[in-house]
């Protein structure tokens, strides 16, 4: 084989020429060396993403003189229409003008004597009926709250913070309201004993609100 620059007879596997340095045509250029990355070692784990933990809120217990409002408030929006619905009844029964000579204060059985055991428990009926559909309904909706708690920035919760069931918002209500409305004497005391105990439990529960296994927190 020759150079075909110089005309230097060469080698037959030479790839460039000894007299001039020219390279060979048809000489096979060298193999590429390859180039190995370096082992992870088996017992060596890749390192694991960070995990971020949210820290969670501390919850705003609702004191008793928020909730004193907000149940002032809730008597005053559930006071129209009861009258309402009740004055329609006594007309309907030719009881009104009786009760407009009811007075404040005068005992269960002066109203029975006065109005008749009929209307006084259709009364208790309206009241009882319509009060735990307004508490219960309205809790136990995406709202958590009545309109007076809603007012006041209040809302019902489980204890894990969570939306109540109607189930649960009624064991609230019968546990609480229901005595004061629907168990004369004895229950009253029992509900200003219940409401009373809200300013000194740890959570801020009232003892309907132990019982129903409930909360109600502020917003802020």
């Amino acid at each position: 084989m020759y150079c075909t620059k110089c005309g230097t007879a060469l080698a037959d596997d030479a790839a460039f020429c000894s007299a001039c340095g020219a390279p060979v045509a048809g000489a096979s250029a060298p193999a590429p060396v390859a180039v190995t990355e370096p082992e992870t070692p088996a017992h060596e784990a890749p390192p694991a993403p960070a995990v971020v933990v949210a820290a969670s809120q501390p919850a705003h217990y609702a004191g008793f003189w928020l909730r004193l409002v907000a149940f002032v408030i809730d008597g005053i929006i559930l006071f129209f229409p009861f009258t309402l619905i009740i004055s329609f009844l006594a007309v309907s029964m030719g009881l009104s003008a009786a009760v407009q000579e009811v007075q404040p204060g005068q005992s269960l059985d002066t109203l029975i004597t006065v109005l008749g055991s009929q209307f006084v428990l259709a009364v208790l009926l309206i009241m009882l009926v319509g009060s735990a559909l307004y508490f219960t309904l309205l809790e136990s909706s995406g709202w958590q709250a009545t309109l007076g708690k809603k007012a006041l920035g209040l809302y019902v919760t489980d204890l894990a913070g969570n939306r109540i069931s109607f189930g649960r918002a009624s064991g609230r209500f019968f546990s609480g309201k229901f005595m004061a409305l629907g168990v004369p004497g004895f229950g009253i005391l029992y509900f200003l004993i219940s409401c009373i105990s809200a300013g000194f439990t740890q959570r801020k529960q009232a003892l309907h609100d132990i019982i129903a296994g409930c909360l109600v927190l502020r917003r802020l």
